[in-house]
């Protein structure tokens, strides 16, 4: 007879954040107190821009108070209008981007490998006010770019890329942040790699690099000169400080998510009912999520049962992505939003369930978390 897992004392959610010692932090923390420099470009700030482009192999990186404000300010950078064909299957502030922008959103499905916007049918949604696309590398897994620059070119529109998952993620040995015309990065405290919040936009020339850094300053070019409506979305220095003080355990972090990723791997990959996404192979993962998909019907519970169950155990997955943007009252009545529009992401979105993944997850919570998923009784 099987013996149930018995239930935990001390919840485990789904992500926690890495920190540093805080003796390491500390330095970092008297500097600022000693130059009296919050914000504004300070140096902190300016080291870890430097140190961000060199570690991730890109050529120019502008720092965000979060990466939302990035997106928002990204799309203004290009001058972005009309229509943008993105996602359905991402966390709303993909799309919330665009209405910020007065853009309208136009979802196209996703492939069913990575969960990644479906290049194949992009095409028919391409509109005379369709401007850019704005795929999301969804779980750091990255979209298939060669296919998209294509599109693109042919149809001449702008990609911007939301890789809020990707922080490291390398596709056949180049960074993912070199692809499409801007990317964007999120350094929240889920990520892999945080600032407490914080994002970034990562460009490819110095000249849209001061766009950018003028536009997240309310557009000043100087003491008395406004060069556009900017808006504030400095990142302040003790972010800044707190990135430094990071990428020294970016590594180390990285090794400790690939074991707990090989451990739901080894242990849940003959489980009849459950899927997982592939393994990419000419990518090096950062190992950001571990979604897996419920079949109802071959596992013998749904989705959300397998997750009211785990939440019974203080286990707290989550559902990423679900529901889908386009079911949100505010894109709902969009023509692009029906869903006979977008089978795939509703599949996905009915059936995924991300696990607990974080470097301080213990082996015996990881063996906890599988015990109670393949033990159905």
């Amino acid at each position: 007879m099987t013996k149930k897992p018995k239930a935990h004392n001390n919840p485990i959610y789904v992500t926690q954040p890495s920190l540093p010692e805080l003796q390491e932090f500390i330095p970092y923390l008297q500097k600022i107190w000693d130059n009296k420099i919050l914000t504004n470009n300070g140096p902190f700030h300016q080291q870890l821009e430097k140190e961000l482009a060199q570690f991730l192999g890109v050529p120019f990186i502008s720092l965000f108070a979060n990466g939302t404000l990035a997106l928002v300010t990204a799309l203004q950078v290009l001058r972005i209008t009309g229509e943008v064909i993105t996602t359905p299957y991402s966390f709303v502030a993909t799309t919330h981007s665009l209405w910020w922008n007065n853009i309208k959103p136009v979802f196209v499905d996703i492939e069913p490998e990575f969960g990644n916007l479906d290049p194949e049918k992009i095409e028919a949604a391409i509109t005379p006010k369709t401007t850019a696309i704005l795929p999301v590398h969804v779980y750091g897994n990255p979209c298939k770019v060669d296919k998209m620059k294509e599109i693109a070119d042919i149809y001449g529109l702008k990609v911007i890329y939301d890789a809020a998952h990707c922080f490291g993620v390398k596709h056949k040995g180049v960074g993912i942040c070199n692809y499409g015309d801007l990317s964007i990065l999120s350094f929240h405290a889920t990520k892999v790699f945080n600032t407490m919040e914080g994002g970034a936009i990562i460009c490819h020339d110095e000249a849209t690099k001061k766009r950018i850094d003028y536009l997240k300053n309310f557009g000043f070019a100087g003491e008395t000169t406004i060069m556009a409506p900017g808006i504030n979305s400095k990142m302040n220095e003790i972010q800044a400080a707190l990135g430094l003080v990071q990428l020294n355990h970016y590594d180390e972090n990285i090794k400790k998510r690939k074991d707990i990723a090989s451990t739901y791997r080894k242990e849940l990959t003959n489980i009849k009912g459950i899927s997982m996404l592939p393994e990419p192979t000419e990518t090096d993962s950062n190992y950001a999520y571990f979604p897996i998909f419920i079949n109802e019907k071959e596992f013998g519970i749904s989705r959300d049962q397998l997750y009211e169950k785990l939440k019974q155990h203080k286990i707290f997955a989550r559902r990423y992505f679900y529901p889908l943007i386009s079911e949100f009252s505010m894109y709902k009545t969009l023509d692009s939003s029906n869903p006979s529009n977008l089978p795939t992401a509703i599949k996905l979105a009915e059936q995924v369930i991300c696990l607990p993944i974080y470097p301080d997850l213990s082996k015996s919570n990881t063996s906890k978390i599988t015990d109670l998923i393949t033990n159905n009784a």
